[in-house]
């Protein structure tokens, strides 16, 4: 994905996010666009370099901060026992 793409997506998200949401339902767009971002970075370092386990690797990790993010992200939505939301986030 080029970056002005990437960009635009998010610029899209946040102005979504800002319709009629929960200052939960912010965070968790929040949380789910900062790892998506993350994880293209990840994507287009893996297509730069020339080891092809070195590109796996980041392939991986890109596919494992999209994981974590949308597992972050749902827990925010619905407020699983397991988010520690004590301290204000």
């Amino acid at each position: 994905m080029t970056k002005a793409f990437v960009i635009a997506m998010a610029a899209g998200l946040v102005s979504l996010s800002a319709c009629n949401s929960s200052p939960r339902e912010q965070a968790a767009d929040n949380i789910e666009s900062n790892t998506e971002a993350v994880a293209d970075n990840l994507e287009d370092a893996a297509d730069n370099v020339s080891n092809e386990a070195a590109e796996a690797r980041l392939e991986n990790k890109a596919d494992a901060v999209r994981a974590t993010g949308q597992n972050q992200a749902e827990d925010m939505r619905t407020n699983d026992p397991d988010t520690n939301l004590s301290n204000g986030i």
